[in-house]
């Protein structure tokens, strides 16, 4: 049996930008989507702290260093400027990979600069 667990998160990141007219996904600061083990074309789930919307999407790296957490295309609708968002990556992993998984957990501060990370 597999099971869909979660791998990673980064928590409590600012929303620092929306650009409606692009095709689709969430622009993640490289470093904090290595901190989290995302890679780019992953799907994500997105938790709107702000306003309780829940919707997923797919990572594009963005500069890295920059603290750029960009909501685009119709998930720009979701979001405003500003929000603060759990951004979560799961995986699908064996019944044995599951009772072993850490979760990598990446705290950020008001600048998406990440703070230490668990897990």
């Amino acid at each position: 049996m597999f099971r869909i667990m979660y791998k990673s998160k980064i928590h409590g990141a600012r929303v620092t930008e929306t650009q409606l007219e692009y095709e689709g996904s969430i622009t993640i600061d490289e470093k904090l989507m290595e901190a989290a083990n995302i890679m780019p074309g992953e799907r994500l789930e997105i938790f709107n702290l702000s306003n309780g919307v829940r919707f997923s999407t797919y990572a594009i790296k963005g500069e890295k260093g920059s603290g750029a957490i960009c909501l685009n295309g119709a998930a720009a609708r979701l979001t405003e400027v500003g929000d603060k968002v759990i951004i979560i990556s799961y995986a699908v992993v064996t019944e044995e990979e599951a009772r072993t998984l850490k979760p990598k957990i990446v705290l950020v501060d008001e600048q998406n600069k990440n703070k230490p990370v668990k897990g």
